[in-house]
């Protein structure tokens, strides 16, 4: 143990004066920066004695096109916020090099590491869940059949899969419920959106203003209420038919600029301070086995049941899947 804490502090003592003056370049989404890059930002910047710049473009949907969009003139070292659904585009359009962190056995759930090239690695995971309003809605629906209700006509807020993650990956959650028949659910699901928004934060602040009572969103959300309002107006159904697990990725892009310092952020990923930051301010769950708060224990639904659409399947019919539902929701 003495050697191992030694040998960090030389490493650490080399990667000061290495990196110095340098400023690594960081492309997320909106909602990384204003919780989890200020937590973590100025532990690593104090590590390193380096800058990170952590820069957004929305939701993940919209970073993933700035990405490709950048691909010849890549203008970030790293970009940390990818879901599982993006991950076989991300892949084939040729933009991350390999790199395999120092901890990267801790991740538990060795099913999250679908790279085997380790271009992309999973730094967290949580389960898409319909969040409704308590003080609108009494009787919440506990299933994708009970949503299809005239009750419940114009009610739901969803995002747009095109742009955004989250409504990506609802799609997807249809597509592992229904199969094939996916689209005549979609048919018969339409007359309950009330909107489709451009991404996940535009959808909450409209529930928020109480302009519809449910939306696409997280299990953990009413834990974010309670934690810090005291109380919860929030509440969070995992339909019957199943949780859709969503994980997140980070990755290092190619012609990195710091490529030094991009593979020390990969290694930092799976530091304590990194993973027991995520809770909290991701809301999300850490992939390397960490305390959990105890809000999470009371008011994070338990998952019973998972619905998968294999990544191989994704690649292949992701494409049609899109336009697909693009021809049936925008006429």
């Amino acid at each position: 143990m003495k050697k191992f804490v030694l040998s960090i502090f030389f490493v650490t003592v080399i990667a000061i004066g290495v990196f110095a003056t340098e400023t690594l370049t960081v492309y997320t989404y909106d909602s990384f920066i204003s919780g989890m890059a200020k937590q973590i930002g100025p532990i690593f910047e104090k590590l390193y004695n380096c800058k990170i710049n952590f820069l957004s473009f929305g939701d993940a949907g919209n970073l993933l096109s700035r990405l490709i969009l950048e691909k010849s003139h890549p203008k970030a070292d790293v970009v940390i916020g990818l879901s599982q659904s993006q991950v076989p585009k991300a892949l084939s359009e040729d933009i991350f090099q390999s790199y395999k962190p120092l901890d990267i056995t801790s991740v538990t759930n060795k099913s999250f590491l679908i790279d085997s090239k380790y271009r992309l690695i999973p730094f967290d995971y949580g389960a898409l869940a319909i969040v409704y309003n308590r003080k609108i809605m009494k009787n919440p629906p506990k299933s994708f059949e009970e949503l299809l209700d005239p009750s419940f006509s114009r009610s739901l807020i969803v995002e747009d899969p095109r742009t955004s993650s989250t409504g990506l990956d609802f799609l997807l959650w249809t597509i592992g419920v229904y199969g094939k028949n996916w689209q005549n659910y979609w048919k018969k699901f339409l007359p309950t959106v009330k909107t489709i928004t451009s991404g996940w934060d535009a959808a909450f602040e409209m529930l928020e203003r109480g302009e519809a009572p449910m939306m696409v969103s997280y299990a953990t959300d009413e834990a974010y209420d309670y934690y810090y309002y005291k109380g919860s107006k929030i509440g969070v159904i995992i339909p019957s038919d199943g949780a859709y697990i969503e994980v997140e990725y980070a990755g290092i892009l190619k012609g990195a600029k710091h490529l030094g310092l991009a593979k020390e952020f990969m290694n930092f990923v799976y530091t304590k301070e990194f993973q027991e930051a995520i809770p909290l301010n991701q809301w999300m769950y850490p992939v390397t086995k960490v305390p959990l708060p105890k809000v999470y224990k009371k008011y994070v639904p338990k998952i019973t049941k998972m619905v998968m659409v294999k990544s191989s399947s994704i690649e292949k019919n992701l494409s049609k899947w899109l336009k697909e539902w693009s021809v049936l929701v925008i006429r």
